[in-house]
């Protein structure tokens, strides 16, 4: 086996992995280690903004950022750690500007800021502009800064390596295990601290926002090594993704003046939520689309609804609720004004749907989108294994695939940008420090045989099933059942048929037996991760007997803070499933009914 030694090694190169890397590096011998090409990473794909309470356009305080997201989290994001991320989100924003990241501007040559969904003037109720954004490839900008400061700082990249394993020794993280893409070979990563921030795992469902590599690897690998995965029963439905492709429409869209139209002509979110109507949280728009369509107000009677940011159509509803811009004269847009705030929106809409969305309504689903569920770590990024939040020593872990908590039930939209880089640096600082203070944890004899064993598995079994069909199953049965709307019956069936595609998975075995670029194998592998995630997320769904943030469970309708408000955590012992509690951590603001 060929072995490297780092002081510290992170796992996954979008804006999370980039942010601990560049960070670690300034006084530790670093490597990031990614399944793909850094600046392909996920983070490429966030469109609309990072939010921050400059106040460049209008007052805004980060007290009302921090109860925004409180409230957003339906109460059970964790306000200690809620009030640290707003607190840094003004400096953090300004530092991504001095790394040269190029944020829209202001006239005055400040950054510019837009509204977002549940970003509200606490003492008007209104939407405030606290989205900071490039255009709407916000993500894209950050991870493209990131990654030069990364080069500029020499951080070590692996690229195109597939990590299997976490080693453990002592307790304590030792490294990694990774199949080198190109090549077969299997390598260990030697470390004194291990970062992990490989992102979501939206490829679950059917309809997803997420890219083809979300496939939960990070938490998968965690659970197997004993680490509890926390809230897995949260996973968030964006509202607005292209009709049956599910690519993402920024919420950037309604942050412009974009509404949501039925099949009626009506704007229907002002039923939902009268207050700020299309900007409400995304769990509340998301629920109000099924509840349309479901009532048979999608578009055609179809699955589907309008998106509609024409500017006569923005333009009628900014003087219906009295939207102003900064200096308090009369909101409105024009055809080049759509095109200059959207320009990957409109291109999107062009070349997928043959929709020009200036002179068009987009045709919109929700679809999967973002994890509020992960590996338990507190504020500075390090990993908790039990109710108690004891520390694994030298592990960590950062961005989506990390549960803080920041976002609780619900995550508000810029939130994640926000989350991946304050505590990205985070976990970058404390994995140096710590690295910094250990010394290497002898390597097992065994280190490569669990890796072994999983490949050798899907090279020499029965040939039965197929990976790709298993993988379709799953994915159909999690969205028909595990969804925006859940019940006890859909999610039992769909407990029962993970189950059975689990022990079908057995049965699986690749054809290709090659060594060099054998994506078929790791495809695979990643269904195996899935299954597991799929897994724990339902067993945890159907545990809970409430309905809080983006778990809508039917047969009980009504949050309850007297029995639910506590965090879940779950294991993966003897091939079972244990789940148990955790309480939330409140600070200041008492939980109440959520009115947007």
């Amino acid at each position: 086996m060929k072995v490297h030694q780092f002081d510290v090694v992170v796992v996954g190169a979008g804006g999370a992995g980039l942010m601990a890397g560049l960070y670690a590096s300034r006084s530790a011998k670093t490597a990031v280690i990614s399944k793909l090409y850094p600046t392909r990473s996920h983070t490429g794909a966030a469109q609309g903004g990072i939010g921050a309470a400059l106040g460049n356009m209008e007052e805004d305080r980060v007290e009302w950022h921090t109860y925004d997201t409180v409230k957003g989290s339906d109460y059970l994001g964790d306000q200690d750690a809620i009030a640290f991320m707003c607190e840094q989100a003004p400096e953090i924003v300004y530092e991504l500007e001095h790394m040269g990241l190029p944020f829209n501007r202001t006239p005055e040559g400040r950054i510019a800021q837009r509204p977002f969904g549940g970003h509200t003037n606490n003492e008007t109720g209104k939407p405030v502009r606290r989205a900071c954004y490039a255009a709407d490839r916000t993500g894209h900008m950050i991870l493209q800064t990131l990654y030069q400061q990364c080069v500029k700082n020499n951080v070590t990249f692996f690229d195109e390596f597939q990590v299997i394993d976490l080693i453990l020794s002592n307790g304590a993280a030792a490294g990694v295990v990774a199949l080198e893409l190109a090549t077969g070979e299997l390598h260990v990563f030697h470390a004194k601290a291990v970062v992990f921030a490989t992102g979501g795992y939206g490829r679950v469902w059917e309809i997803t926002t997420n890219a083809y590599a979300n496939t939960g690897d990070g938490i998968a690998i965690a659970l197997r090594r004993g680490i509890p995965a926390e809230d897995m029963e949260f996973f968030q439905f964006h509202p607005t993704g292209i009709y049956r492709m599910g690519i993402l429409i920024t919420e950037g869209v309604r942050g412009e003046g974009g509404v949501l139209i039925n099949d009626k002509g009506e704007r229907f979110m002002d039923r939902y939520a009268p207050h700020v109507k299309d900007l409400a949280s995304r769990d509340v728009v998301s629920r109000a689309m099924y509840l349309e369509m479901r009532e048979g107000r999608g578009i055609g009677g179809k699955r589907y609804l309008y998106l509609d940011v024409r500017p006569e159509t923005v333009n009628k509803y900014a003087a219906i609720d009295g939207r102003t811009n900064p200096d308090g004269t009369p909101y409105t847009v024009t055809a080049e004004q759509i095109l200059a705030k959207l320009p990957d929106i409109i291109d999107f809409c062009r070349t997928y749907l043959g929709v020009d969305p200036v002179t068009q309504p987009m045709p919109v689903q929700p679809t999967a989108h973002y994890a509020m569920g992960g590996i338990p770590t507190n504020i500075y990024g390090e990993v908790v294994i039990d109710e108690k939040n004891t520390v694994m020593p030298g592990m960590y872990a950062a961005g989506e695939c990390a549960c803080v908590s920041v976002h609780g039930a619900n995550r508000l939209g810029t939130n994640s940008l926000l989350d991946i880089v304050v505590f990205g640096k985070q976990a970058g600082i404390r994995a140096a420090e710590f690295a910094n203070g250990a010394d290497f944890q002898p390597l097992p004899d065994d280190a490569l045989d669990y890796t072994r064993s999983q490949l050798d598995g899907l090279r020499h079994g029965s040939g039965k099933e197929n990976a790709f069909t298993i993988a379709t199953e799953l994915k159909t049965v999690m969205f028909d059942h595990v969804g925006v709307f859940r019940t006890e019956e859909g999610m039992s069936q769909a407990l029962e048929k993970i189950r059975e595609l689990k022990e079908r998975f057995k049965d699986v075995r690749v054809s290709d037996t090659g060594k060099v670029f054998n994506t078929e194998l790791l495809n695979a592998w990643e269904v195996s991760n899935l299954l597991d995630i799929a897994e724990v997320t339902t067993a945890c769904a159907l545990n809970r007997k409430e309905s809080r943030g983006a778990h809508a469970h039917e047969d009980y309708p009504k949050r309850d803070d007297e029995n639910w408000l506590k965090h879940t955590l779950v294991w993966q012992r003897d091939g079972k499933l244990e789940i148990g509690y955790k309480p939330v951590t409140i600070t200041r603001f008492q939980p109440k009914e959520r009115v947007y």
